[in-house]
């Protein structure tokens, strides 16, 4: 599958992610799921922009750090309350360098982008 074509996909289910726990956070609460259902919230119309541009390697990129970010920061804050620990060691932190990482990506992308 093609890079932006995955992160259109990827766009889809982490909004419906996002919506889901938000429902969930809502209904039996849990700060962990609702700091991860806004994350998945916020981060997917980004992903989705960028897979509807399909502007280049470093756009999709950038897009695909970000989105490896979001599912490590999301699914540690997850796997700590349902689960009942972390991922791993350090996981939620290397998930957000992560998605900091793929933000400055895009914007070095819309940099290196030429005027049409």
């Amino acid at each position: 599958m093609q890079t932006a074509r995955s992160l259109v996909v990827f766009a889809g289910l982490c909004g419906a992610a996002g919506v889901a726990l938000s429902a969930a956070a809502a209904h039996a609460g849990g700060g962990n799921v609702g700091t991860a259902a806004n994350f998945l919230l916020l981060h997917a119309p980004a992903l989705l922009a960028v897979g509807l541009l399909g502007a280049g390697r470093w756009l999709n990129a950038a897009a695909s750090v970000l989105f490896l970010g979001l599912l490590l920061f999301a699914g540690d804050l997850l796997a700590r309350d349902y689960l009942g620990g972390r991922l791993f060691s350090g996981a939620a932190p290397a998930g957000g360098v992560l998605m900091i990482a793929g933000w400055i990506g895009i914007a070095i992308a819309g940099l290196l982008r030429s005027p049409r």
